[in-house]
């Protein structure tokens, strides 16, 4: 299966059957890897339909709250595309994604459970570093849900809500990048860095740590990835 492929799960209760249609096609538009390769990604209703197993209307609704957010875009008389920013737009929202994880960061050390702060190392327990191809894709998903779990952990829902629609861009530039100049082993020291200085509540280098690996991130996009331009 592509990587571009959106998972689609049968919706099998009628509870807010628009709300439901919404989020699960959200949901899968999200976890699309949309970098992954040139193709457009388009979207067709009478498939999606048949996969959420609801009418064709509720689809409908869903893409068009899809579409303000900015997340696909109907093309008349071609259909729904989930929509790729260009290389600039990537490079301005990894720069805003720094300054919220910054924050983020910050908002841990000061507010943040042991408990807490303990999980994120946890997230990495079984890895002696991330070795080659043979484990990247592990290594890609377990450095997603490390800066998911930052933001959430900040315990700051309005942050929460600025990052959203930044999510599914950044998830897939990171997972994108991440075997790309040898960044995951270098992505694995810098968690471990932001997370020791998490745990001894140095809110001041947490924080700088946490923007520093985000911005590292636009460099090497800015400097290598020339498929966006």
């Amino acid at each position: 299966m592509s990587l571009a492929t959106p998972i689609i799960q049968p919706i099998t209760e009628v509870v807010s059957l628009k709300d439901r249609t919404y989020d699960a096609l959200k949901s899968a538009i999200t976890t699309m890897n949309i970098y992954a390769s040139d193709e457009e990604l388009r979207l067709d209703e009478r498939q999606l339909s048949n996969d959420l197993g609801v009418s064709r209307t509720p689809i409908r609704e869903a893409i068009a709250r899809l579409e303000q957010e900015g997340l696909v875009r109907i093309a008349p008389r071609r259909g729904v595309f989930v929509i790729r920013k260009p290389k600039h737009e990537i490079l301005q929202m990894i720069t805003v994604w720094a300054a919220l994880e910054s924050m983020a960061a910050r908002l841990i050390t000061q507010n943040a459970s042991d408990e807490d702060i303990a999980s994120l190392r946890a997230l990495f327990a079984s890895d002696k570093g991330p070795q080659g191809e043979a484990n990247i894709d592990e290594y890609s998903a377990k450095n997603i849900a490390f800066h998911q779990a930052i933001l959430g952990m900040s315990n700051c829902p309005l942050l929460l809500d600025m990052a959203d629609n930044l999510f599914i861009h950044m998830r897939a530039i990171r997972a994108k990048t991440i075997s790309e100049n040898d960044r995951a082993s270098r992505s694995i020291i810098d968690h471990m860095n932001i997370i020791e200085a998490l745990e001894k509540r140095d809110t001041e280098l947490a924080e700088r740590l946490a923007r520093q690996h985000t911005l590292d991130l636009a460099a090497h996009v800015k400097q290598n990835v020339h498929y966006l331009d």
